[in-house]
């Protein structure tokens, strides 16, 4: 093993202490054409719909090294999030990565711990990005080796699933890349059957004008009539195409303590949520993912779904 690869070793194992799941390493350069050409023809044909921010800033998403300057590595790396602890099935349903504290404090935090172990051993800098900065997160993940994409367009780890946090060290130290995750989903299409919006019908490519999450949770003004009609008891996101995944089928719970849900936000009824007070919402989600959809828009899905509760 070479020097490059010594530090490389010692950068995952201390990412893997820092309570990361997998680490892999890749090129800071720009993007594959194919990806760039893929991505573009997405946006042109409206499928990222609400979401305008995914249209902005394309100069930096085609190559980090316009985000940060000097680049040499892109350092990757996934943490769990799958909780031990459920929801009674008959409450409002939040997606499973809403639980707990907001995940971009959570995986920015440790982030940064790794950088900073990164500047006392070799003195180069680096920026933490984790799903706000204009970086094309599971391209990254695949090139550096951590998982394939998904016919559900989510980051899959072999032999442990879906339920993982992306987050980027762009880093001018350099270090020798990882292999490319090259596995496919073959020809399961299990998601693609069980998308309440059908947001996959087209195999590989997201439409968010069907996506049940995108639209419980980005769009911000009147919800599609679909959504009432398959919205079933999911008042904040949707996991459908992750819970009947095969390779979730063994998903391990998380042992990242700020992922564990507070029992006030479990045992939350309908009427809790309809009823909710701005003090009460941020009593309860201030420090989560959920204050994205503020509170209009919270009780917006609840009043949605409320007829569904009375069947």
């Amino acid at each position: 093993m070479d020097f490059i690869d010594d530090k490389k070793e010692l950068i995952r194992a201390k990412a893997l202490e820092l309570g990361f799941d997998a680490c892999g390493f890749a090129i800071a350069e720009r993007v594959d054409e194919d990806a760039m050409v893929q991505y573009l023809s997405w946006i042109e044909n409206g499928k990222n719909d609400c979401m305008d921010y995914a249209a902005k800033y394309m100069p930096l998403r085609n190559d980090p090294r316009e985000l940060f300057p000097g680049a040499k590595t892109m350092i990757c790396a996934a943490m769990n999030y799958f909780p031990a602890v459920k929801q009674p099935k008959n409450a409002p349903q939040f997606s499973y990565y809403a639980y707990g504290k907001d995940y971009h404090n959570v995986v920015r935090n440790r982030l940064k711990l790794l950088a900073r172990f990164i500047k006392d051993n070799w003195g180069a800098d680096s920026r933490a990005c984790v799903d706000t900065a204009p970086v094309r997160e599971k391209y990254w993940a695949r090139k550096a080796g951590i998982g394939m994409i998904g016919r559900n367009n989510m980051l899959i780890i072999p032999g442990k699933g879906s339920y993982f946090f992306l987050g980027e060290l762009i880093t001018e130290l350099e270090i020798s890349p990882d292999a490319p995750c090259t596995l496919t989903c073959g020809d399961c299409n299990e998601c693609v059957d069980r998308c309440p919006g059908g947001a996959l019908a087209e195999k590989g490519s997201l439409d968010a004008r069907r996506c049940l999450s995108c639209q419980l949770i980005e769009n911000r003004s009147t919800l599609p009539a679909w959504v009432g009609a398959v919205a079933g008891k999911q008042v904040y996101g949707c996991d459908e195409c992750q819970k009947c995944c095969p390779h979730n089928k063994n998903a391990q719970h998380t042992d990242i303590p700020e992922f564990t849900p507070d029992e006030k936000m479990l045992s939350l009824t309908l009427d809790d949520i309809i009823l909710m007070t701005d003090v009460r919402f941020k009593e309860l989600f201030g420090k989560s993912a959920v204050k994205r959809v503020k509170l209009e828009g919270l009780k917006r899905n609840a009043q949605i779904i409320a007829k569904e509760f009375k069947k």
